[in-house]
């Protein structure tokens, strides 16, 4: 059977012909007599007898005879087995195999034949593949959402009797999906984005202390004691919360309630969707720097130097579990996973204790001034200071395995993923670091540091991030929005020129969005800066992490 034909037509006895090429000899008399009752009197005999008698043909041949006999095997041996299996009516067998493939091999046997093109396309396996890669890359689960392409995927839904899009369709996606990527690794790369900015205006002191957000909503937590929750899409200011008698110096989210610590000692739990004060916590006696929540336990750490562990059974009922003391200034950071909680201090350490028994593992010696944040995942642990330098650790054996500098000030605010770590520090700069890079100890110093954002006019207090976006608050009362990825209508042409193109193979036209450098600080915001540092800060740390990790962000 040829492969190449375009008239193939799989049978259930196919064997692929071959043609050997050997010297042209004059056949003896003996053979021409004996040859056809040699192949009778082989054909009487059952197959172990036939195999024996080859087995001595073969030994008594010379070695460029079995090269020649070796030509003639091996595509006898060959079977199209996707073909064979579509011509009984396995079709479905077939489409199972090959949707095991990766995107170049996918490729590549869509030319193989007639029969293996038919199967790719009527068992939608481009289709199937950009499903596999949604449920299982971050990345392109939140690009086909951010893109509107998530109503194409599984079962269809019919938008205004909108014919189902056939194979051809998600053949041309694929390849457009993955120029989306490189663009947007791209734009990470160059310090391309388009930026939003949120005016915060406080009515009396400025600067935005924290902040969380998801695709429908960003919750801030301000100087001024308000909690302040904004529309993503329209950036307009939605919901404020009142009740703190003090800033609001840290919170987190989840679908149910807000949790949020202030400079007046206290930790308050909100109904995420109505506002309504659920509960207030009474237990620290000096403002609540940080806070983190999952799973029922709540960690929260304070100026007075101690950590309290959480249980949270409902909203209504949260008690102490147990209080961690060690530390010997105030407790800026904590964070934790199911084995261990990690807190961060003005005395210029790290300590490790065990999340189930709550006692102490070990302690992470480098920094020469206290520690500002930290975020601890996968073990591994990355912390900022007021030394202006991050540290990036093995939490295991408490080595520190890369140093980063680069910032001029206190760095304040850290967030990594698998890719990228993003400081932010007192200097009002955003660097984004090659986190892959760090790890590695062959990398220079200088290849470390990707891309530096200077929007900011002011301290920059805390940031999050996804693959898509960087969004921060600052002491400028602002929140900008740096969004990476590139508008729609430079991408996905496809949807209305449904010409072919090769996979691997397309060209985006860039636009460059960087804006213009923002008007510098207001002087009333210095002015304003003293008054709260000493409500929130303790000497040697100057500065704490406010904000717990977003849903969103890595």
């Amino acid at each position: 059977m040829n492969f190449l034909s375009t008239n193939n037509s799989s049978s259930p006895d196919d064997i692929i012909p071959v043609n050997i090429i050997s010297p042209k000899t004059p056949s003896t008399l003996t053979y021409e007599q004996n040859n056809e009752h040699y192949m009778q009197t082989f054909s009487t005999w059952n197959e172990h007898e036939q195999v024996c008698f080859v087995e001595n043909l073969l030994k008594h041949m010379q070695s460029h005879q079995h090269g020649q006999v070796n030509l003639y095997l091996l595509p006898m041996l060959k079977r199209d087995f996707i073909g064979r299996l579509a011509f009984h009516g396995l079709a479905h067998v077939s489409e199972k195999i090959l949707g095991y493939l990766d995107d170049q091999s996918l490729s590549s046997t869509e030319l193989v034949c007639r029969e293996w093109y038919h199967v790719i396309s009527e068992g939608m396996l481009w289709k199937k593949l950009i499903e596999r890669k949604f449920l299982s890359d971050s990345l392109w689960r939140g690009l086909v959402d951010r893109r509107g392409l998530s109503k194409y995927l599984f079962r269809q839904l019919k938008i205004n009797d909108e014919k189902p899009k056939r194979h051809d369709f998600y053949r041309q996606l694929y390849p457009q999906i993955l120029c989306d990527i490189k663009q947007l690794e791209s734009n990470w790369r160059t310090g391309t984005f388009q930026l939003e900015k949120i005016q915060c205006r406080s009515q009396s002191s400025k600067g935005v202390y924290c902040l969380q957000y998801d695709d429908e909503k960003i919750i801030s937590g301000l100087r001024d004691n308000t909690i302040k929750i904004w529309d993503r899409k329209s950036l307009e200011c939605i919901q404020v919360l009142t009740g703190h008698n003090g800033s609001v110096l840290c919170l987190q989210y989840d679908e149910k309630v807000i949790v949020t610590g202030s400079s007046d000692s206290t930790v308050r739990v909100w109904n995420v969707k109505t506002g309504e004060l659920l509960n207030t916590l009474l237990h620290h006696c000096e403002a609540v720097l940080h806070l983190r929540f999952i799973n029922g336990t709540m960690v929260t750490c304070s100026k007075d130097r101690s950590i309290a562990v959480w249980q949270m059974n409902s909203p209504a009922d949260i008690t102490i579990r147990r209080v961690l003391v060690g530390h010997r200034a105030a407790v800026n950071v904590v964070d934790f996973d199911d084995k261990y909680i990690v807190s961060a201090s003005g005395d210029r350490t790290i300590k490790v204790w065990d999340t189930t028994t709550c006692e102490f593992v070990r302690t992470l010696l480098g920094h020469k001034r206290g520690i500002a944040c930290l975020q601890y995942r996968d073990k591994i642990v990355v912390s900022g200071s007021s030394d202006n330098t991050i540290r990036v650790w093995d939490i295991e054996c408490g080595v520190c395995l890369r140093i980063l500098e680069g910032h001029d000030e206190l760095v304040r605010c850290i967030r990594f993923d698998s890719k990228r770590i993003v400081s932010g520090a007192y200097d009002g700069k955003i660097k984004i670091w090659d986190l892959q890079a760090a790890l590695d100890p062959r990398s220079q110093t200088s290849s470390l540091c990707i891309k530096t954002l200077t929007e900011h006019t002011g301290r920059v207090f805390r940031l999050q991030f996804d693959e898509f976006q960087i969004i921060s608050s600052s002491h400028d009362d602002t929140i900008l929005c740096f969004n990476f990825l590139q508008p729609e209508s430079t991408s996905l042409a496809l949807q209305k020129h449904s010409s072919p193109s090769a996979l691997g193979r397309c060209q985006i036209q860039t636009t460059n969005f960087l804006p213009s450098p923002l008007k510098t600080m207001n002087s009333s915001d210095n002015d304003n800066t003293n008054e709260s540092a000493s409500n929130v800060f303790q000497s040697q740390a100057s500065v704490h992490s406010t904000t717990s990790s977003s849903s969103s962000s890595g």
